[in-house]
């Protein structure tokens, strides 16, 4: 077991692990932060995408002792409050069914939304194309987004 300091959605936080052990689990088991969803293992699902450095990454693949010097965001981090226009979008539209591909497919959508505020259907499905939903609910996911590009560049817009 060795011991690390991580910068896990701006707070320093201390996780006592095997330097091999994937962020995910670190996330997960050590520290709580549950959002952060285990579905494939080999970081072709997406489930466990988290930010490191603001760029997505699969949690899954990384291991706790590669993140030391970066700042992780989880799905918890993105906003406590639910007010993320990704958060606001996804309740207003319904767009889970399921869930569990949920706290990955707005990581990787939140990344995208900060590279370009208003994507493009082929963009918006260019940079989701990793994250898979056993619902389909791809077409959701896509209206998700770019109602979240509206509700970021009109803050006041409600349904």
């Amino acid at each position: 077991m060795s011991a690390f300091t991580l910068k896990i959605n701006a707070e320093e936080r201390h996780v006592d692990v095997d330097p091999q052990t994937p962020l995910l689990w670190a996330l997960r088991d050590a520290l709580g932060l549950v959002g952060t969803k285990f579905g494939c293992g080999i970081g072709q699902c997406g489930a466990c995408t988290v930010h490191l450095d603001g760029v997505p990454t699969r949690s899954c693949l990384i291991p706790v002792s590669g993140v030391a010097d970066k700042s992780v965001t989880t799905i918890e981090g993105l906003d406590a409050h639910a007010a993320h226009p990704l958060q606001r979008a996804w309740l207003e539209l319904d767009v889970p069914q399921c869930g569990y591909c949920q706290a990955g497919q707005l990581m990787s959508a939140a990344a995208l939304l900060k590279q370009n505020p208003h994507p493009s259907d082929a963009d918006i499905d260019s940079a989701m194309a990793g994250n898979l939903c056993r619902c389909a609910t791809y077409l959701r996911i896509r209206r998700g987004i770019h109602r979240a590009a509206e509700l970021a560049s009109n803050p006041g817009s409600a349904t």
